[in-house]
C-alpha cells in the first residue's frame, strides 16, 4: 500500500463509529509488530507465507468476535434507550436497587417513605417491561447504570 501501512488502516478502522476486526498480514514480522498489532486490537497477526488454513482460522475469529460485538451494541443500545424512559427519580431508585439497596434503605437515602419507593419502583419496572428485579438489573447493568450511591 503505497500511502497507508496496516496499522494506519487499522486505526482508521478502530476509530469509526463501528470498527471492523482487523487481521494483519505482514513479510517482515517481528515481537515488536505483532505487540503494536494486538495492542491495537487485532485479531491475528500472521507472517507470510501462511497456510490458507491459518488466515481461514483467523477470519472465523474475526466474524465470531464481530457478532458479539455486534450483540453486545445492541444490547447496550437497547438498554440505554430504556432506562432513558425513566424519570429522574425512577433512576435514582433504580440506581439504589444497583447498589444493592432495599426499599427502605432506598427511602431512606432518597428521603421518601418506602411506599413512594415502591410506586417508583413499579413504574420503573413497567417502563423497563420488566416483571422480576433481576430482568430490571441486567437492563441497568447492560446501560452501564451500576454506580454505588452513596450511603446504601
Amino acid at each position: 500500500m503505497p500511502e497507508l501501512d496496516g496499522f494506519d488502516v487499522q486505526a482508521r478502522l478502530n476509530a469509526a463509529d463501528d470498527p471492523l476486526p482487523v487481521i494483519l498480514l505482514t513479510g517482515h514480522a517481528d515481537v515488536n509488530l505483532a505487540v503494536r498489532a494486538m495492542k491495537g486490537g487485532a485479531i491475528d497477526f500472521i507472517e507470510k507465507p501462511f497456510e490458507a488454513m491459518v488466515l481461514l482460522n483467523a477470519i472465523r475469529e474475526a466474524l465470531a468476535e464481530r457478532a458479539v460485538t455486534t450483540l453486545r451494541r445492541k444490547r447496550y443500545s437497547e438498554a440505554a434507550r430504556a432506562v432513558e424512559r425513566l424519570t429522574e427519580r425512577e433512576l435514582e431508585v433504580l440506581q439504589g436497587l444497583t447498589a444493592g439497596g432495599s426499599n427502605k434503605e432506598i427511602a431512606q437515602r432518597l428521603n421518601l417513605s418506602p411506599r413512594t419507593v415502591e410506586t417508583h419502583r413499579g413504574s420503573l419496572m413497567a417502563k423497563l417491561g420488566a416483571t422480576r428485579l433481576s430482568t430490571a438489573l441486567r437492563i441497568a447493568f447492560l446501560a452501564e447504570l451500576d454506580e454505588k450511591v452513596e450511603g446504601l
